[in-house]
């Protein structure tokens, strides 16, 4: 039996987590100047824990921000079978938000094209992708909010130096390859584990993305599983290396687009941010 205690600890807990979510997202929205007065924000929504999480710290922001702006739900049934077509449309009825369910047959496409066992994310990605775009076109949406977390920031981070030999991640902001869209990604502060507590004490109505029947995205696993490792093992690590993507010092990579090496001259000033600089900073004194 819970006792009182316990049920006032539990109560406690699952405020300081909603206060926690909302801080984050709001202080996201503030830096990157997501949402703007009169913005129409349209929030895909995949029936995953990060959407529903988006969903819903959105719907109480818009509530108490100083700004006026609209929220519109969607959810693109790509026909995979077994989909319980039903769950989202009773959920957004319920909570009385605004919504639009499109559906496309883009698992046909991708099981055509894509060979049996072999992981479908990327190009299901991409179909689903342009068909929002194109939504958001009809809906009159101004920007389109994605449900990434930091965990997917510094998951992608990795998968690229890994696997493309680039230094690059999510942006918590951009414009589409079009030019057309302005795409936002407000829980870029946030880390999974929150989200996950999140969704299970809101009880969402978690549809799994697994309908497909593809492989998984094994890469994208591997790095998940390096990064909660290193959690485990250093607690703090991965707080460290999200906050290292926005100090970054373009002097002391190697990519000449960016910093105008062949430029360099001796200038008789000390550079702040140069190699002396860093080693007192980082290495111990030697007396």
């Amino acid at each position: 039996m819970t006792t009182y205690k316990q049920a006032h600890k539990a109560e406690f807990e699952a405020n300081k987590l909603a206060k926690r979510l909302r801080r984050e997202v709001g202080r996201a929205i503030a830096d990157f100047a997501m949402i703007e007065e009169g913005d129409r924000v349209m929030v895909c929504l995949s029936g995953g824990k990060d959407s529903f999480g988006l969903l819903d710290v959105l719907l109480y922001l818009k509530e108490k921000a100083p700004i006026r702006f609209e929220i519109i739900a969607v959810n693109l049934d790509q026909k995979q079978p077994g989909f319980p077509t039903e769950v989202l449309p009773a959920y957004l009825d319920g909570i009385g938000v605004p919504y639009r369910i499109v559906e496309e047959d883009t698992y046909s496409i991708v099981k055509r094209v894509i060979p049996e066992g072999k992981t479908t994310c990327s190009l299901c990605s991409r179909l689903r992708r342009g068909i929002l775009y194109r939504v958001a076109d009809e809906l009159g949406a101004t920007k389109i909010a994605l449900g990434h977390h930091r965990d997917d920031i510094l998951a992608t981070l990795f998968l690229n130096l890994f696997f493309a030999a680039k230094l690059k991640a999510m942006p918590p902001k951009l414009v589409s390859d079009d030019g057309r869209h302005i795409v936002i990604r407000p829980l870029a502060y946030c880390c999974e584990a929150d989200l996950i507590e999140w969704a299970q004490q809101r009880e969402f109505p978690i549809i799994p993305c697994n309908l497909c029947g593809s492989q998984p995205n094994l890469q994208r696993q591997q790095v998940g599983e390096m990064l909660r490792d290193w959690e485990r093992r250093f607690p703090g690590r991965v707080e460290t290396l999200f906050r290292s993507l926005a100090n970054i010092v373009p002097s002391h990579l190697m990519d000449a687009r960016l910093y105008d090496f062949a430029g360099l001259k001796a200038t008789g000033t000390p550079d702040p941010e140069g190699d002396i600089a860093f080693d007192r900073e980082v290495l111990p004194p030697l007396i």
